[in-house]
Protein backbone atom coordinates (compact mmCIF):
# COMPACT_ATOMS: atom_id res chain seq x y z
CA UNK A 1 0.00 0.00 0.00
CA UNK A 2 0.91 3.84 -0.99
CA UNK A 3 -0.24 6.56 0.93
CA UNK A 4 0.27 9.81 2.34
CA UNK A 5 1.97 10.32 5.51
CA UNK A 6 0.45 12.45 8.64
CA UNK A 7 1.16 15.65 9.34
CA UNK A 8 2.14 13.56 12.82
CA UNK A 9 3.90 11.30 10.61
CA UNK A 10 6.07 13.97 8.93
CA UNK A 11 7.61 15.49 12.21
CA UNK A 12 8.28 11.92 13.99
CA UNK A 13 10.36 11.09 10.62
CA UNK A 14 12.34 14.91 10.29
CA UNK A 15 12.92 14.52 14.41
CA UNK A 16 14.12 10.99 14.04
CA UNK A 17 16.66 11.05 10.87
CA UNK A 18 19.92 13.14 10.69
CA UNK A 19 20.79 12.98 7.04
CA UNK A 20 18.92 14.39 4.47
CA UNK A 21 19.62 15.77 0.89
CA UNK A 22 19.36 19.10 0.25
CA UNK A 23 17.98 20.45 -3.70
CA UNK A 24 19.30 23.91 -4.89
CA UNK A 25 19.34 25.69 -8.54
CA UNK A 26 21.29 28.20 -9.83
CA UNK A 27 21.92 29.37 -13.28
CA UNK A 28 20.38 26.71 -15.27
CA UNK A 29 22.27 23.92 -13.21
CA UNK A 30 20.35 21.96 -9.97
CA UNK A 31 22.69 20.70 -7.26
CA UNK A 32 21.21 17.61 -4.68
CA UNK A 33 23.81 16.62 -2.17
CA UNK A 34 23.56 14.72 1.49
CA UNK A 35 23.62 16.94 4.56
CA UNK A 36 23.78 15.82 8.24
CA UNK A 37 20.99 18.23 10.11
CA UNK A 38 18.72 18.59 13.17
CA UNK A 39 15.05 19.79 12.77
CA UNK A 40 13.74 21.86 15.66
CA UNK A 41 9.51 21.53 15.00
CA UNK A 42 9.95 24.67 12.70
CA UNK A 43 13.59 25.10 10.98
CA UNK A 44 15.92 22.50 9.77
CA UNK A 45 19.52 23.40 10.71
CA UNK A 46 22.38 22.46 9.08
CA UNK A 47 26.28 23.24 9.07
CA UNK A 48 28.65 23.09 6.00
CA UNK A 49 31.72 25.06 4.66
CA UNK A 50 31.82 27.49 1.70
CA UNK A 51 31.19 26.01 -1.16
CA UNK A 52 28.64 25.30 -4.56
CA UNK A 53 25.40 24.58 -2.72
CA UNK A 54 26.39 28.03 -0.48
CA UNK A 55 27.21 29.59 -3.33
CA UNK A 56 23.64 28.67 -5.36
CA UNK A 57 21.62 29.13 -2.29
CA UNK A 58 23.12 32.76 -1.89
CA UNK A 59 21.69 33.24 -5.42
CA UNK A 60 18.21 31.61 -4.90
CA UNK A 61 17.60 31.12 -1.61
CA UNK A 62 14.39 28.91 -2.45
CA UNK A 63 15.44 25.27 -1.81
CA UNK A 64 13.55 21.47 -1.52
CA UNK A 65 14.83 19.28 1.32
CA UNK A 66 14.31 15.59 1.70
CA UNK A 67 14.52 12.82 4.31
CA UNK A 68 13.91 9.16 4.14
CA UNK A 69 13.27 5.46 5.97
CA UNK A 70 14.25 2.78 4.55
CA UNK A 71 13.28 -1.02 6.03
CA UNK A 72 13.45 -2.30 2.42
CA UNK A 73 12.82 -1.45 -0.60
CA UNK A 74 8.69 -2.55 0.20
CA UNK A 75 8.57 -0.58 3.21
CA UNK A 76 10.14 3.05 3.51
CA UNK A 77 8.75 6.66 4.06
CA UNK A 78 9.82 10.10 2.76
CA UNK A 79 9.02 13.61 3.63
CA UNK A 80 9.84 16.52 1.06
CA UNK A 81 10.01 19.76 2.36
CA UNK A 82 10.46 23.36 0.19
CA UNK A 83 11.56 26.52 1.86
CA UNK A 84 13.75 29.32 2.05
CA UNK A 85 17.66 29.38 2.73
CA UNK A 86 18.87 31.71 5.71
CA UNK A 87 22.17 32.40 6.65
CA UNK A 88 23.18 32.89 10.16
CA UNK A 89 25.97 34.74 12.01
CA UNK A 90 27.35 35.44 15.10
CA UNK A 91 25.10 34.16 18.37
CA UNK A 92 22.34 33.50 16.02
CA UNK A 93 24.93 31.07 14.61
CA UNK A 94 26.51 29.72 17.24
CA UNK A 95 22.96 28.51 18.70
CA UNK A 96 21.92 26.62 16.03
CA UNK A 97 25.06 24.99 15.86
CA UNK A 98 25.06 24.50 19.67
CA UNK A 99 21.46 22.86 18.65
CA UNK A 100 22.62 20.72 16.09
CA UNK A 101 26.08 19.60 17.81
CA UNK A 102 23.74 17.87 20.61
CA UNK A 103 21.80 16.39 18.18
CA UNK A 104 23.89 14.68 15.67
CA UNK A 105 27.07 14.22 18.04
CA UNK A 106 25.84 11.32 20.38
CA UNK A 107 26.13 9.44 16.90
CA UNK A 108 29.26 10.31 16.01
CA UNK A 109 31.71 7.51 16.21
CA UNK A 110 34.41 8.53 13.49
CA UNK A 111 37.84 8.67 15.12
CA UNK A 112 38.37 12.15 13.14
CA UNK A 113 36.07 13.88 15.20
CA UNK A 114 38.49 12.70 18.23
CA UNK A 115 41.49 14.18 17.48
CA UNK A 116 43.06 13.77 21.24
CA UNK A 117 42.86 9.93 20.60
CA UNK A 118 45.63 10.55 18.10
CA UNK A 119 47.83 12.87 19.78
CA UNK A 120 47.00 16.20 18.39
CA UNK A 121 46.76 18.67 21.06
CA UNK A 122 46.73 22.50 21.07
CA UNK A 123 44.42 25.11 18.94
CA UNK A 124 44.76 24.44 15.76
CA UNK A 125 45.70 26.76 12.69
CA UNK A 126 42.93 27.26 10.81
CA UNK A 127 44.46 30.81 9.70
CA UNK A 128 43.71 29.26 5.72
CA UNK A 129 40.69 26.82 6.38
CA UNK A 130 37.66 27.01 4.71
CA UNK A 131 35.20 28.70 6.88
CA UNK A 132 31.93 26.83 8.34
CA UNK A 133 28.52 28.30 7.84
CA UNK A 134 25.84 27.78 9.73
CA UNK A 135 22.26 27.92 8.05
CA UNK A 136 18.83 26.71 8.13
CA UNK A 137 15.81 26.21 6.10
CA UNK A 138 12.59 28.40 7.18
CA UNK A 139 9.70 25.72 5.66
CA UNK A 140 7.29 26.69 3.87
CA UNK A 141 6.10 23.23 2.32
CA UNK A 142 5.67 19.47 3.49
CA UNK A 143 4.60 16.44 2.33
CA UNK A 144 5.23 12.84 2.45
CA UNK A 145 4.50 9.46 1.67
CA UNK A 146 4.88 5.84 2.66
CA UNK A 147 4.93 2.48 1.24
CA UNK A 148 4.25 -0.20 3.25
CA UNK A 149 3.61 -4.12 2.92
Amino acid sequence: MIGKLSSTQIEELLQGEMIGRIGCHYNGTTYIVPVSYAYDGTYVYVHTYEGMKIEFMRHNPAVCFQVDHMQDMANWQSVVLSGTFIELKGKEAQKARDYLFRHVWPLLTSSTIHPHEHGVSGKPDDSNRIKPVMYRIKIDKKSGRFEKQ
